[in-house]
């Protein structure tokens, strides 16, 4: 279950027409129940929180994942990502990854500096910083991302539409394309019917995925945009991550 946490955010960039207005509010709270197979692996929350940076107003995204039950016995996952994104912007001011992963591990803090197309890196683990240049005019970290593009309209999209975006993730910049498969109604499990977006992220078939169309999306069909479930065929197993949990969304979720 390595990187179960960062699979699960990854999965839910996906992008639309931009809108003004931000569909989240402070307090919101998303909780995820994650399944290696039949075997309940672990969970994952992030949270809508705020704060201030050079006096600018922020939101404070966090994000935790962990293992828990049999598979905790065998390799514990304790995952925490944490964003600051620009009230005014939408665009990420600072960016922190710390995690621990069967002892694989990371600590590192990122600073955004979007004029001069810069990123500042922090590696806490290995005492040592270092200054990166990015391309992309609106870079996003991989929760910021989630909740920038939350912020689209998803009215004219349609089965088929491709999409790609740039995220900045492990010192450089990277590319996801995703599909539009359509819209269809999923059933949450003690929550309700929804109608959702099915997307479909193209992933890097080998070592983790079994082939590039391995995974698949469900995001509820309005202002909201909150993934409720992922499914993913891994080259061994597989992977679904359910909603469970939410709170203080700030559009009502319309259920059938």
């Amino acid at each position: 279950m390595k990187k179960v946490f960062i699979l699960i955010i990854s999965l839910f960039i996906f992008t639309f027409n931009y809108a003004q207005e931000h569909n989240y509010k402070v307090g919101e709270f998303l909780k995820y129940r994650i399944h290696y197979g039949p075997l309940n692996a672990g969970m994952s929350t992030i949270e809508v929180k705020e704060s201030k940076i050079a006096g600018r107003d922020h939101f404070h995204i966090v994000g935790k994942g962990w293992t828990t039950g049999v598979v905790k016995t065998f390799f514990k996952v304790t995952d925490r990502y944490e964003s600051y994104i620009d009230k005014g912007t939408g665009l990420p001011s600072k960016f922190i990854r710390k995690i621990d992963e069967g002892g694989y591990t990371k600590d590192k803090e990122l600073v955004f500096n979007h004029s001069s197309k810069q990123v500042f890196v922090n590696d806490k683990k290995h005492k040592k910083t270092r200054y990166i240049n990015f391309q992309e005019k609106n870079i996003q970290d991989m929760i910021s991302a989630f909740y920038y593009l939350r912020d689209y309209d998803t009215s004219t999209m349609k089965a088929g539409d491709e999409i790609d975006i740039k995220i900045f993730m492990d010192e450089e910049e990277y590319a996801l394309k995703l599909k539009i498969l359509g819209r269809e109604y999923k059933k949450i499990k003690n929550i309700g019917k929804i109608e959702c977006l099915k997307i479909r992220p193209y992933v890097v078939s080998g070592r983790v995925f079994k082939e590039k169309e391995s995974v698949t999306v469900w995001v509820t069909n309005d202002r909201n945009h909150i993934p409720v479930q992922i499914k993913a065929s891994l080259a061994v197993g597989s992977l679904k991550a359910d909603l469970t949990e939410y709170k203080n969304l700030k559009n009502t979720l319309v259920f059938k």
